[in-house]
């Protein structure tokens, strides 16, 4: 955890210069204009010339992370940033000022988009939402110091709007230290080239333990785009002393093997089941009668509402499961065998094949699962039901008779990763079969039959009659070829990584029904928190504020009014501080879809009451203290859920090979929305006035809280690859069901 921390947080610098930025302008231009001798049009330009080369950057940003990588995009913003407050320190005229301002959007760009990327690809599922809360608070953090320095300046005789800017140079320094030095490369994208290797590295660092096998094989199922999914239902349990004698004797189940000898469990699958089925069963009955209500959403509220009672975000399927990946018979197997830049593969050459020869396990060495041939194998050769004996740690031995054969591993949230080898007769009566992942996430039950299924081994054995249910995730594995199947693989044949990953930019998978309902989703609530007010009541801030008399108070003190009014913004931007550290506790236990439904209600009212003081009129101190009063607590409701959750939710619904590109569409429209909301402000304020704007942002708030409830998942807790599969398997049958 600690070095989960550690990397967000030098990676979240980025953000604060971000604010950093967006307030020193905000200062600088007034002594800019001045100096310079600007008229409106040209004041505008140079201000809007960072918003527009973060534009244009982030046209461009998620492939190019997609193709180099996160890491090296967060080294060029921080040369951005550093390159840009030195043009500005130096710029001479309003052209060289304005260059200066572009190089500065390029940085922002690059940060604003990619560092929630970043960060969702290297947090634990449980604290994803808290660590991606971190970018909107250092971005405020940011503002705030910014406006203090500027404060300050503002006092002296002649502030210089050059150093203003140019200070913006020092803490990008710091920031390139960090992304060159401290900060790691995302395991998600190296896995993705095939970098086994330096991706466990990279774990064990951010985890803070050497067995991070488990994430690992997360990481390579996650490779995969779409696919046929199908979402069924086991009941699990201890396995009784027939399974002991005859683990065979009765078709399609699982039997699970527990860390002690003579305890195990036993999966089997519960018949009659349909996946459409499934989520209307285990949607709430309030879901199920709200008419336009996306299936989805009851999909991932089902798994929330039947988390087991003890609250644990540990998997308690199967306590104390370990690798998967360790071989028993050579324990000298390293990673290295599997990874891309150090071996050296003939074309056409199969991985862990029984093609090409021999039963060693240095042939047979499967790139995620190690095997361990045993005697008996060797002698008969393969089995005609192509299984094997997965080799596991002695703290996760796990195996299977002839009908299937399952490794498992925790992946966090609750939630198990499984494989199996199912078999059944093709239509020339052979044999056929096939290898499947499933994502395991067992299901609340009654606590007085709970206990002893989540007690360690060893205490609290169940008897025979206790069964935990357990919703599963049943697809293909993102590395299985269906190729391999004609060439009798021994075990969980797989084939590597880079060779899925060689398949180049996947424009096509933006088609993809899972996909394009992800990005149905992050476009919408990125569009929709633009125009949600935060630019107008930003505006309406220092307005309010002086027919409050606090402008008159701090001029009795002897400030300028210039002087008043960067105080003022201080003060506003400080508040926003602590409002975001109570969403960062809040989104990870309350969760991003209840934070903001539970707040864009607030901003929904206190818009209603500004419109109502602005169709008065009336300039008493009782309406200006109204005013005030609404503008504080918006600020703090959007500045909990608002501000941060469209970001977290846009880093977690996308697929690795493709959420590059499509985070980058969703920061695309980000960027357009405050465009068109800064651009037609102004006019606005000409033709409808305040009530009427306020009025606008009031029915757009409205429209949020439907779109939330409607439309938007909870993902809390949830491994990025179980959110990427909930969401194909989802928007695929929501399909399926229309057209029948």
């Amino acid at each position: 955890m600690k070095g989960a921390v550690f990397v967000a947080l030098a990676a979240t610098i980025g953000n604060f210069l971000q604010g950093w930025d967006n307030a020193t302008i905000a200062g600088a231009i007034v002594y800019i204009k001045e100096d310079l001798d600007l008229d409106s049009t040209i004041e505008g330009l140079v201000v809007a010339m960072s918003l527009i080369g973060a534009t244009v950057i982030t046209t461009c940003s998620g492939p190019i992370s997609d193709w180099l990588g996160r890491r090296p995009m967060l080294i060029m913003s921080s040369l951005l940033y550093f390159v840009g407050g030195l043009v500005m320190l130096w710029s001479p005229n309003v052209y060289v000022l304005c260059l200066g301002r572009l190089l500065d959007g390029f940085g922002i760009g690059l940060a604003v988009t990619l560092v929630p990327l970043y960060i969702s690809e290297t947090a634990p599922a449980d604290t994803r939402g808290s660590l991606n809360t971190l970018p909107q608070f250092t971005g405020s953090g940011g503002m705030f110091l910014s406006y203090c320095m500027i404060f300050g300046m503002s006092l002296s005789a002649s502030p210089s709007w050059r150093i203003m800017l140019g200070v913006l140079s020092i803490p990008s320094v710091i920031y390139f230290v960090f992304t060159v030095f401290f900060l790691p490369e995302s395991p998600r994208w190296l896995v993705s080239k095939g970098k086994m290797t330096e991706a466990k590295h990279v774990l064990q660092r951010l985890r803070g333990r050497e067995d991070v096998s488990g994430e690992l094989a997360l990481l390579v199922e996650g490779l995969g785009i779409g696919g046929e999914t199908s979402i069924e239902e086991y009941m699990i349990g201890p396995a009784d002393e027939a399974d002991e004698q005859e683990p065979t004797s009765e078709k399609g189940r699982i039997k699970l093997y527990g860390p002690e000898e003579g305890l195990s469990w036993v999966a089997r699958p519960v018949p009659g089941q349909s996946s459409l089925a499934l989520i209307s069963r285990q949607g709430t009955m309030t879901n199920q009668n709200v008419p336009l209500m996306d299936p989805l959403v009851t999909l991932f509220g089902s798994v929330h509402e039947k988390l087991p009672e003890t609250g644990s975000m540990k998997s308690m399927l199967f306590p104390n499961f370990g690798s998967m990946f360790s071989t028993t018979a050579d324990p000298h197997v390293k990673d290295e065998e599997w990874d891309e830049e150090n071996m050296q593969r003939e074309e056409g050459e199969d991985y862990a094949s029984e093609a090409g020869g021999g039963d060693s396990d240095e042939n047979l060495h499967s790139p995620l699962i190690s095997r361990q041939t045993t005697s008996i194998e060797k002698e008969m050769g393969p089995p005609a039901s192509h299984g094997s004996i997965l080799s596991m740690r002695r703290h996760s031995s796990l195996m299977q008779g002839t009908g299937e054969q399952v490794g498992s591993t925790g992946i966090g949230g609750g939630w198990q990763l499984a494989w199996k080898w199912t078999e059944r007769e093709g239509e020339d009566g052979k044999k056929e079969g096939g290898f499947k992942r499933i994502y395991l996430h067992e299901e609340g039950v009654p606590g007085s039959r709970r206990g002893s299924l989540v007690s360690l081994p060893g205490v609290d054995v169940p008897a025979e009659d206790e069964f935990v249910p357990a919703a599963a995730l049943v697809s293909q594995p993102a590395l299985y070829s269906k190729e391999l199947n004609d060439q009798h693989p021994l075990g969980p044949a797989m084939v590597h990584p880079s060779e899925t990953a060689s398949k180049g930019p996947i424009w096509t998978a933006l088609l993809e029904p899972g996909v394009k309902h992800a990005l149905f989703v992050g476009m919408g609530i990125q569009l929709l928190q633009q125009f949600s007010g935060i630019n107008g009541v930003l505006y309406y801030t220092p307005q309010i504020l002086e027919e409050a008399g606090v402008e008159d108070l701090l001029s009795d003190l002897g400030l300028s009014s210039e002087s008043a009014s960067f105080l003022i913004s201080a003060f506003t931007t400080f508040l926003m501080l602590p409002c975001i550290a109570v969403g960062m506790r809040l989104v990870d236990s309350t969760g991003r879809r209840m934070l903001l439904l539970t707040t864009i209600p607030v901003l929904i009212v206190t818009l209603a009451v500004l419109v109502i003081v602005e169709l008065i009129g009336s300039s008493s101190v009782a309406s200006s203290l109204i005013a005030t009063i609404c503008v504080v607590v918006y600020f703090c409701s959007f500045m909990t859920a608002y501000g941060p959750i469209p970001n977290i939710l846009c880093s977690e619904i996308f697929p690795t090979r493709v959420r590059g590109l499509c985070i980058t569409i969703c920061a695309l429209v980000f960027w357009l929305g405050d465009i068109i909301v800064t651009d037609t402000l102004p006019v606005l304020l000409d033709s409808i006035g305040l009530a009427g704007i306020f009025g606008i942002y009031a029915a757009v708030c409205v429209v949020s809280w439907v779109f939330v409830f409607l439309k938007v998942p909870e993902t809390k807790g949830m491994p990025l690859e179980v959110i990427t599969e909930f969401f194909s398997v989802g928007a695929k049958q929501i399909a399926t069901a229309k057209t029948e």
